[in-house]
């Protein structure tokens, strides 16, 4: 009986430890595996059925841009997602950063988005502190546009530093040769506050694409300099795509931004 009451709390013993033992490996485990679903690229990305903002009113092309930072995106779902009316026709995906840094994901969306139908472009993140001709040289030799491919886009958001005179010293260089390597003028990105303290004036015959999540009033009451593109959320749901991402419109129809592109 002795014996019997000893292998019974032997066995009541293993199983508390065993208890303890699972619950220390999901403490440990959970967030990871709870973070690795949400992470893992082999996981498609759960349905969405609204965009989540506030869309703005008066606006036929509605767009988006892209980096590694979405992980892998499913095209095919972001190009069929319509939601009142509302359909996006195009996409800018970073290619480059600084002197020699290319996206990881690029090449993979720019093919991917071009086959579901989506009007494609390419933009460089800009370090003002950093060669203007070689950073030029890094989205070239990254980036092939063929016809019907947006315009090349330079996004400058941060002064690194610089001066306004030496920040638009180098930019000017960078333009130029993005210019002249493919027959277009590319498209400046910033916010109202980086233009109006470094570039207002400077860049006036480049088409400008201004970043500025104010209301919608409030924008169109505090910046007046014409706008070919609005980035005007940066948390937007798309089907297909996992995490919030930015919107975009364009100052004008489908047809005029088809003309914009390389010819």
């Amino acid at each position: 009986m002795f014996i019997l009451k000893e292998v019974k709390l032997f066995i009541r013993l293993i199983s508390i430890l065993s208890s303890i033992l699972i619950v220390t490996v999901l403490i440990i485990k959970a967030p990871l595996w709870f973070a690795n679903y949400f992470t893992n690229e082999n996981v498609p990305p759960p349905p969405v059925a609204t965009f989540g903002i506030h869309m703005p009113k008066g606006y036929s092309v509605h767009g988006i841009d892209v980096s590694k930072h979405q992980g892998t995106i499913d095209w095919k779902r972001v190009s069929l997602m319509e939601k009142n009316g509302i359909k996006f026709r195009f996409v800018y995906i970073k290619a480059t950063e600084g002197i020699s840094s290319q996206d990881k994901k690029f090449r993979e969306n720019w093919k991917n988005s071009a086959q579901q139908g989506l009007l494609r472009g390419a933009y460089h993140f800009y370090y003002p502190s950093r060669d203007a001709g070689r950073q030029a040289d890094n989205f070239i030799s990254t980036v092939k546009l063929i016809k019907g491919d947006l315009p090349p886009v330079v996004d400058i958001e941060h002064s690194n530093s610089k001066s306004a005179a030496k920040i638009c010293e180098g930019l000017r260089v960078f333009v130029d040769r993005i210019e002249k390597h493919y027959g277009v003028k590319p498209i400046i990105y910033t916010n109202i506050h980086f233009y109006e303290n470094f570039l207002q004036g400077k860049f006036d015959k480049y088409p400008l694409w201004i970043s500025c999540y104010f209301e919608h009033e409030r924008f169109f009451s505090e910046f007046t300099r014409t706008w070919i593109l609005w980035q005007h959320s940066e948390k937007g749901n798309v089907d297909g795509i996992r995490g919030n991402v930015d919107f975009n419109v364009f100052n004008g129809t489908l047809e005029q931004l088809r003309k914009k592109g390389i010819q």
